[in-house]
């Protein structure tokens, strides 16, 4: 019985370990990609989707599931929300609705007049108070103490 022994020679140096002796082909990395992300697909995306495949032929409509990169599946449940109307409401912008500057410019000129429509209020009071004042202290003589300084 004969025995072989294999020594590694530590003067051999690897350049890239992820290379093996003679091997010209690059091996792929090992490490883990990160996690994917669910695609998200916007509704105008989906109408132009539903159009283009419902306009292709028979043999075409595959055609357009490939070079998009969907399955048939998302055909199905597009066209299901577009008839039920679904994808319409999607096409507004999401959040907050735009500002109107006119709606604004009206609330502003509304509280603008009840607070001059309030002090016309308490003007009219302090005249209607000063009339009576002034006609009381006439009849009584008294009107040369309505504009004396008090003291």
């Amino acid at each position: 019985m004969t025995m072989t022994t294999t020594v590694l020679d530590p003067s051999v140096v690897i350049e890239d370990p992820v290379l093996v002796v003679d091997d010209d082909v690059q091996r792929p990395d090992p490490e883990v990609p990160q996690r994917a992300r669910r695609r998200t697909f916007t509704a105008k995306y989906k109408l132009e989707v539903l159009a283009a495949y419902e306009a292709a032929s028979g043999g075409e409509k595959g055609a357009v599931l490939r070079r998009e990169g969907l399955y048939s599946s998302h055909v199905v449940e597009w066209r299901r929300a577009r008839d039920v109307g679904a994808l319409a409401g999607l096409t507004k912008p999401r959040g907050r609705p735009a500002r109107d500057r006119q709606q604004e410019r009206i609330t502003e000129l509304e509280a603008e007049k009840r607070r001059l429509e309030q002090e016309l209020a308490k003007a009219r009071f302090v005249v209607d108070v000063q009339a009576k004042l002034h006609a009381y202290a006439g009849d009584r003589g008294l009107s040369s103490l309505l504009f004396e300084p008090v003291q």
